[in-house]
């Protein structure tokens, strides 16, 4: 399928689903993208943080693209992180990602060394000189400790060097700032990463959402998108909010033993384990399990939205 421009709807960063030893548990992850398709969702992002890309082999990366993307069959468009801290990293990652069937690759600015603007810009034009496939900016300043303003992201949109946008700043008005300016850039898609402001992000005029707990309950966000898309705003708080309690169980883990990447992708995985989704809860290496019963308050925030 052509790659929509711009890219709408609700796309959600797919969790990677593992095996007790942390290979590709690929059955589970079928099943769940089935799961995200029967919920009505209108592509899907792979290998994004919810993804655990951090954490996974090359080979791995590779694994889960090559089989969600035969699964899919063309029926969604199915876009890949290519993250990694340099740019002739990432250009390996995105040759890669394009030749096991990504549409679209998406790419935060380096991190580890302390980086430049203007050396942020070249990183996103060398990439999208080079990639076969439309390149996503991804703003995520908690992991890679830059934050991409938007008059560095709309004049590469200027100059076609970015297809759009996926914001997980938290700054709602940073983000309206971009989604103003994308207006002169109609093919130019404008998606907000975070789940808990997606009817007000909309109604700023967002394209879409990545919402990692979206994998949790798909069919809730595409329900908020369309009261959104309907101007029920009254109908879209209601979804917003009861999705936003269900958000809660990111915190179930006790501070004094995990992070907060450890408690939040232990409980999404926790409550697709709960829901009969995937196989096996674990997260990877090096974060920390969930215990009994912080997985039994997992059960509780499901319970509470109805899904269980």
């Amino acid at each position: 399928m052509t790659f929509p421009a711009p890219l709408t709807g609700v796309v959600p960063p797919v969790c990677t689903p593992l095996t007790p030893d942390r290979e590709v548990d690929v059955p589970s992850l079928l099943r769940l993208v089935d799961h995200l398709v029967d919920g009505g969702v209108h592509g899907l992002f792979l290998l994004g943080s919810t993804s655990e890309a951090a954490f996974l082999t090359d080979r791995q990366r590779r694994q889960v693209v090559e089989a969600v993307v035969g699964h899919v069959g063309g029926r969604l468009p199915v876009l890949a992180g290519a993250i990694d801290m340099t740019t002739p990293r990432v250009l390996d990652h995105v040759g890669a990602m394009a030749a096991a069937g990504a549409q679209a690759v998406v790419v935060t600015a380096p991190f580890y060394a302390r980086t430049h603007h203007a050396e942020i810009v070249r990183h996103y034009r060398r990439i999208a000189a080079v990639s076969p496939v439309p390149v996503i900016a991804y703003d995520i300043p908690v992991a890679v400790h830059t934050r991409l303003p938007a008059d560095l992201v709309l004049g590469l949109a200027a100059d076609g060097v970015l297809a759009g946008l996926k914001d997980s700043s938290g700054d709602l008005g940073a983000f309206r700032e971009v989604v103003t300016g994308a207006r002169a850039h109609p093919a130019f898609s404008v998606l907000t990463g975070s789940e808990l402001i997606v009817d007000a992000a909309l109604a700023l005029g967002a394209d879409g959402c990545v919402p990692g707990l979206g994998n949790v309950d798909p069919h809730g966000y595409v329900r908020l998108y369309r009261l959104c898309r309907a101007g029920d705003w009254e109908g879209a708080r209601t979804e917003q909010e009861r999705l936003c309690a269900l958000f809660g169980m990111v915190r179930v883990g006790d501070p004094a033993r995990m992070g907060g990447s450890s408690s939040a992708l232990g409980a999404f995985k926790a409550a697709l384990h709960l829901r009969g989704i995937i196989d096996c809860p674990v997260t990877a290496e090096p974060q920390m399990p969930l215990s009994g019963e912080e997985t039994e308050r997992v059960g509780k925030f499901l319970a509470a939205a109805g899904l269980l």
